[in-house]
């Protein structure tokens, strides 16, 4: 008997991974994967230049409810 692994039929065997590849693999991975950032968040003094101010949505909701069809 062989002391290596069982071989099965129709299923073929890889050769071992040289380690200065798995290397430059992993480095590769280290350096695509994003990395976690702290973004903080910055507070103006002023309002945003544009708003939707005069716009249907902005009005509340009961307000909103006219029927433009519905009259007599």
């Amino acid at each position: 008997m062989s002391a290596g692994p069982p071989v099965l039929p129709g299923i073929a065997q890889r050769p071992a991974i040289d380690p200065e590849v798995l290397a430059v693999l992993a480095a590769a991975v280290d350096q695509a994967w994003p990395r976690p950032r702290v973004v903080l968040a910055v507070e103006t003094g002023r309002p945003p230049a544009w708003r939707f101010s005069g716009r249907w949505w902005s009005r509340p909701a009961t307000t909103r409810r006219d029927r433009p069809l519905a009259g007599g």
